[in-house]
């Protein structure tokens, strides 16, 4: 741990309430290491310590409180723009939020335990968003999830505008607290079907009835499991050309008592549940058997996982074909399985991941730096969560706790985690402080190729939003797989729009209902209590067509942002987008390897579907080819083993279709 800022003052995330860290609706004596016994005055400015405002004192004054905050992200962004001057990736284009123009008139809501009973429970997680062709267009349709309310599915009309067919289409789930949507055809009929995990209101199967329409039939499937469940990942674990599904489940974190909209109260102390053994529920590997029909066969093939799992994610790290789940631990460690020739799966973590984060959040597998294995990429969270910690202490890159508070002890990050693939069976290079993987408050991470030159760049949703400041969300531009380069003020994603970065979070009655509410103080009638703005999950995808790639953002409690790339507009840029049609292997060809030589260069990319933090879509491959001027050879390793190459010349600028081979 050499060279890393130590915690001072650790409050771990079970004691926030307990240890008076959040009271009456603000966070307050935030301290750093090197703090001075009084916090700093908030009408002072700048960048030292920092107490937490209240979001009650939105209402005082002439001014908003988070004044100093817009002042603060200013600052920022001198800084960065003034770094990114010596950078030598392409960063001369922006992103832009055309939400308005879109049409996308999306509102994700909140349960009252994020809100107006606000706790620290698991609630605060949000929802996913993912993305699919729905409708067999050639288009890229948004679905999006949200905890009160419906969720809305809205159809890509090819021109950067977007309707809402959610009622045509029947899988609005308005009596349900969503939390996760993953996309894969499960059917192998050539479209996309849709599984939606709850909070104990049974998770849901929908088979697309290609009309636009979709059939509920989650008892019949099988998969209708009632739980805390949260993502879910489509794969074939056993090769047999059928999806399988992996359903991560949290633990038991509400109480029976339920709240307004129908949601289960959360317990108090949710996040110390990991250390009760009867608040644990194992997640689920349901095995496809054909016909939309799933059996769990976790116990069969020994995979029985019982972290405070949010998500897990796939690759094939041996070169068996057979592909290896990682599953991520909010609470705890994670954990590697190596996949037994879809017999059984074999517990890998140490030999492997002799290190992982500790409160995990996001995870993807990518190739950093273009030798052709998979990289792994993980987000923490929860250890962001040890102290309240000011934007003066954001910036640091690297923090960890003392090696007697971490589960496991010294094979704990404290942070986002880089692990680099030096070969099979060979355990990862932890590098995430030497490259500048880290950032504050991250949920997932979304990779792909923003700027076209072929390296894979990252984009992080981050927040905590009310009763704590504004987070920023991150981008991360890959310098040639040597380094990562903060981006986000410098691409144009933050400040936000309009420099907006507050909202009203709720309303309170304070001469009625909720008189005596901490937020109230001595004010009575209607009183709006504003809180902080902020992202949960993300997807990157072309959705206007023009060949680059733009990113839509699920936010908590918010619209959608719908951040439009000029690249394109400003730069020849050259790409190649892939879509594969599988035949012996599964129809979304999840699990193939497609590697792309041009320019002298061989990119390659592994479809897992992957698309953000909570959500799987079923999207193209995208290849940003910097310089080359022609593509030399197309080679795709299929899930059934069938290795397929192109070597007639393919367009720059197209997008491909690659069919398995059915012999």
């Amino acid at each position: 741990m050499d060279g890393k800022r130590r915690s001072a003052g650790l409050v771990a995330i079970v004691g926030l309430v307990a240890a008076g860290i959040v009271a009456g609706g603000y966070i307050a004596g935030c301290r750093g290491p090197d703090a001075e016994d009084t916090a700093a005055d908030p009408d002072e400015g700048g960048l030292g310590v920092y107490r937490q405002r209240s979001a009650m004192e939105t209402r005082v004054g002439s001014r908003s409180p988070y004044f100093d905050e817009l002042q603060n992200l200013e600052a920022r962004k001198k800084e960065q723009l003034a770094a990114g001057e010596a950078y030598g990736v392409a960063h001369d284009f922006s992103f832009t939020d055309r939400v308005t123009e879109s049409g996308i008139t999306a509102v994700h809501q909140i349960v009252d335990d994020a809100g107006r009973h606000w706790k620290p429970v698991h609630y605060d997680h949000g929802n996913g968003i993912a993305v699919a062709d729905i409708d067999r267009d050639g288009l890229l349709d948004i679905y999006f999830l949200t905890q009160i309310g419906a969720n809305e599915l809205w159809r890509n009309r090819g021109d950067g505008t977007f309707e809402d067919v959610t009622a045509a289409a029947g899988v609005a789930l308005e009596d349900r607290i969503s939390v996760t949507a993953s996309l894969g055809d499960t059917d192998n009929d050539g479209d996309s079907d849709l599984f939606v995990t709850t909070v104990r209101m049974g998770n849901v199967l929908y088979e697309n009835l290609g009309d636009g329409r979709f059939r509920d039939i989650s008892a019949e499937s099988g998969l209708d499991y009632v739980g805390h469940s949260s993502g879910a990942v489509f794969f074939d674990y056993n090769l047999d050309g059928r999806l399988d599904l992996y359903l991560t489940n949290v633990g038991n974190y509400t109480t029976d008592e339920r709240g307004r909209g129908g949601y289960y109260v959360g317990v108090e102390n949710a996040f110390s549940g990991h250390l009760v053994p009867e608040k644990t529920e194992t997640s689920i590997l349901y095995e496809n058997t054909g016909g939309n029909e799933f059996v769990d066969v976790s116990s069969r093939v020994e995979l029985l996982d019982g972290g405070w799992s949010g998500d897990a994610s796939f690759a094939d790290l041996n070169g068996d074909l057979y592909p290896d789940l990682y599953v991520l631990n909010m609470q705890g460690d994670d954990h590697y399985y190596e996949n037994d020739g879809g017999r059984r799966f074999v517990e890998k973590t140490e030999q492997l991941f002799p290190k992982t984060s500790w409160g995990a959040m996001g995870i993807k597998f990518f190739d950093y730096d273009i030798d052709g294995r998979m990289d792994l990429m993980i987000t923490d969270m929860h250890s962001d969560m040890s102290e309240n910690v000011g934007p003066d202490m954001e910036t640091v890159k690297n923090m960890v706790w003392d090696d007697d508070v971490l589960q496991g002890g010294d094979n704990n990050v404290f942070g986002n985690s880089f692990h680099r693939n030096v070969g099979v069976d060979l355990p990862f290079e932890e590098i995430s402080d030497e490259i500048g993987a880290e950032n504050f408050w991250p949920w997932g991470l979304s990779v792909a190729d923003i700027n076209a030159d072929g390296y894979e760049d990252v984009f992080i949703t981050s927040s905590m939003n009310y009763p704590f400041r504004y987070g920023i969300n991150s981008a991360l531009l890959n310098d040639h797989g040597k380094q990562f380069l903060d981006a986000e003020f410098l691409l144009g994603i933050e400040p936000r729009l309009d420099s907006r970065i507050e909202k009203v979070w709720f309303e309170l009655d304070c001469s009625g209902e909720d008189a005596g509410h901490p937020e109230c103080g001595d004010q009575t009638g209607i009183v709006a209590v504003n809180g902080v703005v902020g992202s949960r999950a993300s997807v990157i995808f072309d959705l206007d067509g023009d060949g680059d790639l733009d990113i839509v953002t699920s936010e908590f409690n918010d619209r959608p942002q719908v951040l439009v790339s000029s690249l394109a507009q400003l730069h020849d840029i050259h790409y190649l987008k892939v879509r594969l049609e599988g035949s012996r292997s599964n129809r979304d060809g999840l699990g193939a390897t497609v590697k792309v030589h041009a320019g002298g260069m061989v990119y390659t990319r592994y479809a897992d579907g992957k698309s953000g933090y909570l959500s799987q879509s079923a999207a193209p491959l995208y290849f940003g080819l910097g310089d080359a001027t022609e593509i030399e050879k197309i080679e795709v390793l299929w899930p059934s083993g069938t290795e397929q190459v192109m070597s007639a010349a393919v367009p720059m600028n197209t997008d491909l279709v690659m069919r398995e081979p059915t012999e």
